[in-house]
């Protein structure tokens, strides 16, 4: 919502331009200066225009409320974790421990590509036309279903070169911001997710085991073989791709650990 008390005719009758960012010292400095400047203007402004546009906008506020309770209740669902048919299929049993890896890094995913793409593109019409946003992107007609992972990816991206340059002391090195840090950590994990986990060879392939196996059917010339027959040769042959297979799992479920571990104490960060 655009606060009346933030426009340039509200600057005007203020007497005091309001700046656009200020950290809270630099806030709470402004407000003491404005007031004891023009305190009668200051109060028409900061006080009673916002009481006037609550109540001009209160019946439009609790049409946007109906429209985004049912956006968050059946479009959205922001109130479940939902994991996409891809790495779940409807109707299929899955575990609950192993439903957390791809719920949660499905709404990782939608994070990305809704949300922040949607910060992205809010406040910049050319932006908008760059990633050629539809009508119900942004404004009041936002519907949150346009995705778009270029649009989150390069916002992670200029969040990410954020620097405290413009509070530090002349001298000082320049350090990134905590919002760059929190930006390079959910880029790392969207990415491991999106393009790493996908991609991670099949461990029975990658170990040797669906050739054994191969090699047997062909062999016996069924699909029903045994390890009675096994020479000596086969059998270490076998042994190895077991082993194999899983030494590769083990790897490949402490890498799914550590990334939820490091999604999990980001959490904070991933809101928009």
């Amino acid at each position: 919502m655009r606060y009346w008390s933030n426009s340039k005719i509200s600057d005007w009758i203020r007497g005091t331009p309001k700046p656009y960012a200020e950290t809270s010292a630099g806030w709470r400095k402004w407000n003491k200066e404005a007031r004891e400047k023009h305190p009668i203007r200051y109060w028409i402004v900061e006080e009673a225009l916002d009481k006037v546009q609550t109540f001009i906008r209160s019946p439009i506020e609790k049409i946007y409320n109906a429209k985004y309770y049912i956006n968050n209740r059946f479009v959205t669902r922001t109130h479940s974790l939902t994991a996409h048919p891809r790495d779940i299929r409807p109707g299929d049993w899955c575990d609950v421990g192993n439903r957390f890896l791809p719920c949660l890094f499905n709404e990782l995913v939608d994070f990305v590509e809704i949300e922040t793409a949607w910060k992205h593109i809010a406040w910049d019409n050319e932006a908008a036309k760059k990633y050629k946003a539809p009508f119900y992107a942004k404004g009041w007609f936002r519907w949150r279903t346009w995705r778009s992972p270029e649009a989150g990816l390069d916002h992670l991206d200029w969040a990410i070169a954020l620097t405290n340059e413009e509070w530090i002391e002349e001298g000082e090195k320049p350090e990134p911001t905590s919002q760059s840090i929190a930006a390079k950590e959910v880029k790392e994990l969207y990415l491991w997710w999106t393009t790493v986990y996908p991609n991670r060879p099949d461990v029975y392939e990658a170990s040797g085991w669906s050739a054994y196996c191969e090699k047997r059917r062909q062999k016996d010339g069924s699909d029903f073989w045994g390890h009675e027959d096994e020479t000596e040769e086969e059998k270490l042959e076998c042994q190895t791709a077991l082993d194999l297979s899983h030494k590769i799992e083990a790897d490949y479920y402490a890498e799914d650990e550590a990334m939820l571990i490091r999604l999990i104490k980001i959490r904070q960060t991933l809101w928009t």
